[in-house]
């Protein structure tokens, strides 16, 4: 954990480390970070049930840190909300630009008119603000550049890899199933169902497309 620490302030990087997951839950909770870097490997409370407990309260980005190469034991992670995971051992460098990729994803998405509006669905992409039928919906960074990238060009299909290069960077190039995860987590909170979608859709066995409602208030408002 302190070689960890040295060489992220090194980078520049204001640290907080703790090394049990209790603790690591009242820190988050306390210090409010702009990403946790969470080893599942944690006394007290592991990993796991750490990532489930923050997602609960907070959309802060997590990148977890994992010693086990199972894939189901790195989708379960997906599925309790981290955002990325890095498997031991990995590298300085890989770890670094994994954290300024989430970081960067965290930012505000840049806009040309600000309001994306499909139907029922409208996508604020200034105020980070997701709402359908004017119930607002809760997503992480990660979600919301995934449906705003998708949003703003409905039709187009973008393939597996293609959302992983723009959302994750190229070091995630060839884990496809983390898109698959995430589009899942997208659509149950859209409450859009893959049977009969609304907006998210599946080209089967190349990728994704937003599917835009016809009807009024359908694409972006018009210029002022």
């Amino acid at each position: 954990m302190e070689l960890l620490s040295y060489n992220l302030e090194q980078a520049g990087y204001r640290v907080v480390a703790v090394n049990r997951g209790d603790a690591a839950l009242e820190t988050v909770r306390a210090r409010r970070p702009d990403l946790v870097i969470l080893d599942l490997m944690l006394p007290g409370l592991d990993g796991l049930d750490v990532c489930r407990l923050i997602r609960r309260e907070s959309r802060v980005p997590i990148l977890m840190l994992t010693a086990r190469r199972e894939e189901m034991d790195r989708v379960l992670g997906l599925e309790l909300g981290a955002d990325d995971y890095v498997t031991k051992p990995f590298s300085v460098r890989e770890l670094l630009a994994r954290v300024r990729a989430i970081l960067r994803r965290s930012e505000p998405v840049a806009a040309e008119s600000g309001v994306v509006r499909h139907g029922d669905l409208e996508l604020d992409l200034e105020g980070y603000r997701v709402t359908v039928g004017g119930r607002e919906v809760s997503l992480t960074p990660t979600e919301f550049r995934l449906l705003a990238l998708l949003a703003t060009a409905p039709g187009k299909v973008f393939t597996r890899q293609e959302l992983l290069e723009h959302l994750w960077g190229s070091s995630a190039a060839g884990e496809l199933r983390t898109v698959d995860v995430h589009v899942r987590h997208l659509r149950e909170k859209l409450r859009d169902d893959p049977a009969a979608p609304r907006f998210v859709e599946t080209v089967r066995g190349v990728g994704y497309r937003f599917r835009a409602p016809p009807g009024p208030g359908r694409g972006r408002p018009p210029a002022r």
